[in-house]
């Protein structure tokens, strides 16, 4: 077995580039390259006999390490950053050299690296179990260079496992949750109801919204006002509203068509049909009478901290031709689709006649009615008079029941029962989730959040994966792990810069229940 240096071998690791040129004068001396690759996010035995297996097939062994922002296990992972994880690897007397890798998969470190053998674990022998189809590419790649895909057969750990046992970030009650979860549902049993959205036809309604962020510099008070004064370092803009919704089912269906309204603004027009995935089939309907509905946010750049809100906006409703406009294309194309997410900002667009198309003629109705700042009080969920699943936060359900302290479980029952819903989740922020059904009961699914970023649109990404969920009548418990595994997702990164994408989510799942 393969022992630790006791100088941690640090001057093992090194960069990629210098490392091509340093294989190269080893191959001119007829020495054989086999190279490694993987998260190694906890070094254990199973990987130092893997290690140890794949040194014999030769006389070099490389390793290199999947970088922190492509461990797509979860935002609590990787629980040991890169230049740990190497400096761990680098510590075996069996291992040559170690680097970080730059890409998310190994296939261009196989390229710039050329090993005689690429060596992976017994777990990935059956390719067909690899939903991110990984190890056929690099099968091409090593076989591109002249080298050889090579398995070992040894005893295996998960290093998920052991960290969600031992090193677990989660608090005790989330990680109980997640235990006598695991111990109903394994991941596989997930994927196949994320693996039968695929087959939905998937209708999105609601407004366009840009979000735009002015990172700041804060620079003192103002000599003369009382207010804070702020230097600009840097603007982002992100599709967000329903065309975040949008970009969000469109990585699990292959058929999504999109309703919204734009303003006549062209900027960002262009924008907006450059953000949203080419898979979506738009029906973007122009306003005369108002810009695109922007929301501009002042962030302090340091600690990222929201300083003002601008809304940029006409909420006064759509024009008569406009409206009709909307409907005429509602009535034709709500009846075509298998599931039809409307998510009202309340800003204007869904008008009495376009709510009494969708409740009328969709065959399932999902509908999230948001508060927020433009429409507080104003906009609820019972402007709907039907819909087959409603998901809200608990303050936008306390609204439209007017009962701030009630337990909660009664009050979803309650409008759930006054609008005749079947099935709801209301979205609880750091407390997670709690999921309804008419005749499974309720269910209360803890936060998975091992950091939040930011939580803008966490709740839009629930909504989106969870409707189909439903629509496909995916067990109600199911339904709040997956939404609440997908609002981990969300807010761990900043805005909608980033829609939720199947293998990130399905790798972050199998990560949770190990």
């Amino acid at each position: 077995m393969a022992a630790l240096r006791t100088d941690t071998g640090r001057c093992k690791i090194s960069a990629l580039e210098a490392l091509v040129e340093t294989l190269a004068a080893r191959r001119a001396s007829n020495e054989t390259i086999i190279h490694c690759h993987g998260v190694f996010d906890l070094l254990h035995i199973g990987h130092i006999r893997h290690f140890a297996h794949a040194k014999r097939l030769g006389d070099v062994l490389v390793v290199t390490v999947t970088p922190d922002r492509y461990v797509n296990k979860g935002p609590h992972r990787p629980v040991f950053p890169e230049a740990l994880r190497a400096e761990a690897i680098a510590a075996l007397d069996c291992v040559d050299y170690v680097a970080v890798n730059r890409w998310p998969s190994a296939v261009e470190a196989i390229e710039l690296l050329r090993p005689d053998y690429y060596v992976k674990g017994s777990d990935y022998r059956r390719a067909d179990a690899d939903r991110t189809e990984g190890i056929e590419r690099e099968e091409l790649a090593v076989s591109a260079v002249g080298g050889k895909l090579v398995f070992t057969d040894d005893i295996a750990f998960s290093s998920s496992g052991l960290i969600n046992r031992h090193l677990s970030v989660f608090p005790p009650e989330v990680r109980d949750y997640l235990a006598e979860f695991s111990a109903r549902y394994h991941a596989e049993d997930v994927f196949r109801y994320l693996d039968a959205l695929q087959q939905l036809k998937v209708l999105v309604i609601g407004e366009a919204i840009v979000d735009e962020y002015q990172y700041c510099e804060a620079i003192g008070k103002s000599s003369k006002e009382p207010m804070l004064a702020v230097k600009l370092l840097s603007v982002e803009k992100f599709a967000g509203g329903i065309l975040a919704v949008a970009n969000h089912v469109a990585s699990f269906s292959d058929r999504v068509r999109l309703v919204t309204v734009l303003g006549n603004d062209c900027p960002h027009q262009q924008f907006i049909r450059e953000k949203l995935n080419p898979r979506i089939d738009s029906s973007l309907i122009e306003r005369t009478d108002g810009p695109t509905l922007v929301k501009r946010r002042m962030v302090e750049n340091y600690f990222f901290t929201k300083l003002l809100e601008v809304y940029e906006m006409n909420d006064h409703g759509l024009s008569d031709s406009e409206n009709r406009k909307l409907c005429a294309i509602l009535n034709q194309t709500v009846p075509l689709y298998d599931v039809v997410i409307v998510v009202d900002f309340g800003h204007g667009m869904m008008t009495r006649e376009a709510i009494e198309v969708v409740a009328s003629k969709a065959r399932f109705l999902a509908v999230n009615a948001q508060s927020n700042a433009a429409n507080l009080g104003y906009h609820t969920i019972s402007k709907y008079r039907r819909a087959d699943y409603i998901c809200l936060t608990e303050g936008e359900l306390r609204i439209e029941a007017r009962d701030r302290l009630s337990d909660l479980k009664t009050t979803i029952l309650e409008v759930a029962r006054r609008l005749g819903v079947g099935r709801a989740s209301v979205t609880r922020g750091k407390n997670g989730c709690i999921c309804y059904d008419a005749h499974e009961g309720f269910f209360e699914v803890p936060a998975f959040a091992g950091q939040v970023v930011d939580r803008i649109g966490a709740g839009d990404a629930f909504l989106a994966i969870t409707a189909m969920c439903v629509a496909l009548k995916t067990p109600t418990e199911l339904v709040g792990f997956v939404g609440n595994a997908v609002g981990a997702e969300a807010v761990a990164t900043v805005g909608n810069r980033t829609p939720i994408q199947r293998i990130p989510l399905y790798k972050h799942i199998e990560s949770l229940l190990k």
